[in-house]
C-alpha cells in the first residue's frame, strides 16, 4: 500500500501541474480586461496602462506563468484583483462554509440513499419500491434550484420552520449553525440521494442474488442479517464510489444552492470572481477544487480495502 500511495501522489502532483496550466491560460481566456475593470470604464489609455503594469499583466504570458508557479511553491496565492485582500484569506474565510455545507449534503444524501434503496429492494414489486423509485426520479429530473425557491417558500415563508438565508459558524454554535444548513443541505444532497438509492437498489439486487447469499440462505441465517451483513456491506462500495465522485462536485457545484440562500462560501468568492475578471481568485479556486477531487479519490481508493478486505489496491489481491 504504501507503495501505491506514493505512486498515486506523484500522478496527483503531475495533474496538478497540468491543472495549473490549463486553468491559468483558460482564466486569461476570459473576455475583459482586468485593468480596465479595475481603473474603470472611463480611465483615460495611460492610467489603464499603469494598472496593468502594476498588476503584471504586461509581462508576456510565459513569465506571468512562471511567477504564478514561483508564488504557489511559497505558498502564495497572490492577492485580489478587486479587493486587494490576499486570497489564501478570501478562501480561508469562504472554503469552511462550503465544506460544511457539501459534508451535511452527503451525510444526508448517504443515509437517505442507502436506506431507500435497502427499502426498495426489500419491497421490490410493492408500494414502498413505487414511493423510492418516485422519490429518485424527482430528485434526478427537478433542479436544485427549483427545490430551493419551492423550499424557501413553503418551509421558510409559510411555515416558518427554516431560516429562508443566513449562516452562524458552525464551530461558534453547533446547534444554530447546523440549523441554518440544514435547508440548504438537504437541497444540496437530493439529487445525490436519489443516484444513491438506485445504485444501492441495483447492487443489492445484484448481491442478493448471488451464491454467497443462497448458501447463507441455506444455513438458516436471518433474513435481515443476509440483507445487511451481506448486501448491503457489498453495496456500500458503489456507495463509497459515488460519495468519492460527488464530493468534490458538491464544492464546486454548490455555487447556485449558496446563492439562493444567501450563504457566504466558496460559490459566491467563485461568482464574484468570474465576473470582475478576479484572475488570482480564480485561479486558487479550480485548483483547490482540483485537489479536493485527488485527495477524496486517493481516500475512497483507500478504503475500498477496509470496507471490504478481499479488495486490495494497486490491483493486488
Amino acid at each position: 500500500m504504501p507503495r501505491y500511495i506514493l505512486n498515486r501522489l506523484w500522478q496527483s502532483a503531475l495533474t496538478l501541474f497540468l491543472a495549473s496550466i490549463v486553468v491559468f491560460i483558460g482564466v486569461r481566456a476570459i473576455p475583459g480586461d482586468p485593468a480596465l475593470a479595475m481603473a474603470g470604464e472611463e480611465a483615460d489609455p495611460e492610467t489603464v496602462a499603469a494598472t496593468r503594469e502594476r498588476l503584471g499583466l504586461d509581462k508576456s504570458i510565459f513569465v506571468q506563468y512562471l511567477s504564478f508557479v514561483g508564488n504557489l511553491f511559497r505558498g502564495d496565492l497572490g492577492n485580489s484583483l478587486r479587493t486587494g485582500a490576499p486570497v489564501t484569506d478570501l478562501i480561508g474565510a469562504t472554503l469552511p462554509v462550503t465544506l460544511w455545507l457539501a459534508t451535511y449534503a452527503i451525510v444526508i444524501a448517504v443515509i437517505v440513499g442507502v436506506l431507500a434503496g435497502v427499502i426498495a429492494e426489500r419491497f421490490r414489486g410493492r408500494w414502498p419500491e413505487w414511493i423510492a423509485n418516485i422519490f429518485a426520479i424527482v430528485g434526478l429530473s427537478v433542479p436544485n434550484f427549483w427545490l430551493g425557491i419551492l423550499a424557501i417558500m413553503y418551509l421558510s415563508v409559510i411555515l416558518g420552520w427554516f431560516p429562508a438565508s443566513g449562516y452562524v459558524p458552525v464551530l461558534d454554535n453547533p446547534i444554530t449553525g447546523l440549523y441554518y444548513l440544514t435547508l440548504p443541505a438537504i437541497i444540496l444532497g437530493i439529487s445525490l440521494a436519489a443516484v444513491i438509492m438506485r445504485q444501492t437498489r441495483a447492487s443489492m439486487i445484484e448481491s442478493m442474488g448471488s451464491d454467497y447469499v443462497r448458501t447463507a440462505r441455506a444455513k438458516g441465517l436471518g433474513r435481515f442479517r443476509i440483507l445487511f451483513r451481506y448486501g448491503l456491506r457489498n453495496s456500500l462500495i458503489v456507495v463509497m464510489t459515488i460519495v468519492g465522485l460527488q464530493l468534490g462536485g458538491l464544492i464546486s457545484g454548490a455555487v447556485v444552492t449558496e446563492r439562493i440562500f444567501g450563504l457566504p462560501g466558496f460559490g459566491k468568492l467563485t461568482l464574484d470572481a468570474v465576473f470582475t475578471r478576479d484572475y488570482p481568485v480564480i485561479q486558487a479556486v479550480v485548483l483547490v477544487v482540483t485537489l479536493a477531487y485527488i485527495l477524496i479519490n486517493l481516500a475512497v481508493d483507500v478504503l475500498y480495502s477496509v470496507i471490504n478486505p478481499r479488495i486490495r489496491v494497486g490491483g493486488r489481491k
